[in-house]
């Protein structure tokens, strides 16, 4: 992988994308794009940001996420701990954008 490299990803059925630099975990860059992503543990084990890997490839932060080899296979993914290794369209049905805050820290 290229230092400094940088990914498209896609979410879908959201229809928004971000950026996603090399060596940074899928879910803090979308966090840091404004798109939210379930999310509890952040470290691989408790599932709740699993979602589909439609197109492209990822490598991860541990070396065995808890995704069965039969769910790698299927394309699952755990954006907690996935780095994009290329562009990607992955699909996580409860995505969201994050709200706008204005200057007092409410929703625009």
């Amino acid at each position: 992988m290229t230092a400094g490299a940088v990914f498209r990803v896609e979410v879908q059925p959201l229809g928004h994308g971000f950026d996603a630099p090399a060596g940074v975990s899928l879910l803090a860059a979308a966090r840091a794009a404004g798109i939210v992503l379930p999310s509890s543990c952040r470290n691989g084990t408790c599932r709740t940001c699993l979602c589909q890997l439609r197109e492209g490839r990822v490598s991860y932060l541990i070396e065995w996420p808890g995704l069965s080899a039969e769910e790698k296979l299927e394309g699952c993914i755990l954006p907690c701990v996935a780095m994009a290794e290329s562009a990607l369209v992955i699909e996580s049905r409860l995505a969201s954008k994050a709200a706008a805050r204005g200057p007092e820290g409410l929703s625009a």
